[in-house]
């Protein structure tokens, strides 16, 4: 806490990060003050609050800032403040300081919420009180108030940029693929954002399949991938089995989770979780019985023998792919794509394989012209409905219908979940 004496700070975005921040710091520090770029902000707050666009003049003047992950570090004012030796830190940086728990942290550019979700579900099953937070749930710095053993964090590469002084007991880059590039210089930069949360893990657990999360620490006993390893997690596809350092480990059989990227997420989840518990058992018995998030893969419906899948947590290219790859070889009939939204200035063309497995590809949003000139059978829509009642005259007994959006959703919808919400409600009331 000492970090924290007379030190002048300013928390910049005052949404649900910003806001735990404040409540947290208030009383700890000589000042604090609020900033926000809206405008329009009605939230009422215990501490001097500024709206409007952010000005170095202004900045300049505290010790420290405190950045939400929904603000650019890189923007004019914030980088100048830097230059001017102001610290910049998020909250994670500000919970790595303060806590003194064990912590396993996860990020990736698909995956992360089930592998947290999963990875906590395990801990408790072999008797440890874990609690999860960061990007999902619970802001990090609500969680130093609760008795948990040990915390597993989702952290996004925004989180990441101003994190430095984390140390989990285990960490993993569960794969990269490009996103946010309307906020990186390109896919290393992006890439390298992500690979900070290896900087102090005591373990490093990597994604065999995807060499981009590599990392010189890490071990391969602390690996997971499709293949066979001799020292960590693989996979035996003639069975369907998951083993570990070459013996079967776990039947997807046995799994409520479908698809092969979810046998990732079960590999991951079971090699983090191995940092803190040696209880084989209860780490198998947790995978079998987890039943996935919502607006991830999420089967909706069959009516009519055609299942409706829900992924509207597909916001970049690699989740798409993740869910076709994945889903495309349990379909006996025709896949049926629902895509497009805002791509956020992603490069479209790795789709292109993976587009060879849909038969019929129905597009719409900002960029949905730009993914229809991937496919050959693609046909545009201007909404969700429209999309859904266009589906259902195309499938039949066999088919499956899979929105994977590969875009993110504000260009149409409030949010992801409002997405999948419509999309949703729209399946259930085909007649």
């Amino acid at each position: 806490m000492d970090f924290l004496a007379g030190k002048h700070i300013a928390v910049l975005g005052l949404g649900q990060t910003g806001q735990a921040c404040v409540a947290y710091l208030q009383g700890k520090c000589e000042s604090l003050q609020g900033f926000d770029t809206r405008t329009n902000l009605s939230v009422q707050l215990p501490v001097p609050v500024t709206l409007g666009p952010l000005e170095a003049a202004r900045l300049t003047q505290f010790d420290m800032l405190v950045v939400s992950p929904g603000l650019s570090i890189r923007s004019d004012a914030i980088a100048a403040a830097a230059h001017h030796g102001v610290e910049i830190v998020g909250d994670v940086e500000l919970f790595a300081r303060l806590n003194r728990k064990p912590v396993i942290a996860i990020t990736g550019s698909n995956g992360k919420s089930t592998v947290t979700s999963l990875v906590t579900s395990m801990l408790q099953q072999a008797g440890l009180n874990a609690a999860m937070g960061g990007n999902i749930g619970i802001p990090v710095l609500d969680l130093l108030g609760t008795d948990a053993d040990v915390f597993v964090l989702e952290l996004s590469s925004f989180q990441l940029e101003t994190t430095s002084s984390l140390a989990p007991v285990a960490a993993t880059v569960l794969n990269v693929s490009d996103d946010h590039m309307d906020r990186y210089r390109d896919f290393a930069d992006y890439r390298d954002s992500k690979l900070r949360i290896y900087r102090h893990a005591q373990r490093c657990i990597a994604n065999r399949d995807d060499a981009s999360t590599a990392y010189p620490k890490a071990l391969a006993r602390d690996s997971f991938g499709l293949e066979p390893s001799r020292d960590g997690f693989g996979y035996d596809a003639a069975t369907q089995t998951i083993l570990f350092k070459n013996q079967a480990w776990l039947s997807m059989q046995d799994c409520q989770l479908r698809g092969l990227h979810n046998v990732a997420n079960i590999q991951a989840s079971a090699a983090l979780a191995l940092a803190l518990t040696d209880d084989h058992g209860a780490l198998q018995q947790a995978a079998k019985t987890f039943k996935g998030l919502a607006h991830r893969c999420e089967l909706v419906s069959q009516r009519g023998g055609v299942s409706w899948i829900n992924d509207s947590k597909g916001t970049n290219v690699g989740a798409t792919l993740a869910a076709i790859d994945g889903l495309a070889p349990t379909v006996t009939g025709k896949l049926v794509l629902i895509a497009g939204g805002d791509a956020k200035g992603a490069d479209l063309q790795p789709m292109v394989a993976a587009l060879s497995k849909v038969d019929t590809l129905i597009t719409l949003g900002k960029d949905g012209d730009k993914i229809a000139r991937l496919h050959n059978n693609a046909k545009p829509v201007t909404g969700i409905q429209q999309a859904v009642s266009l589906a259902a005259s195309i499938a039949s007994e066999g088919d499956m219908v899979l929105l994977s959006p590969a875009c993110a959703s504000l260009d149409m919808f409030r949010n992801y979940q409002d997405r999948g919400e419509q999309f949703v409600a729209a399946v259930e009331a085909l007649q």
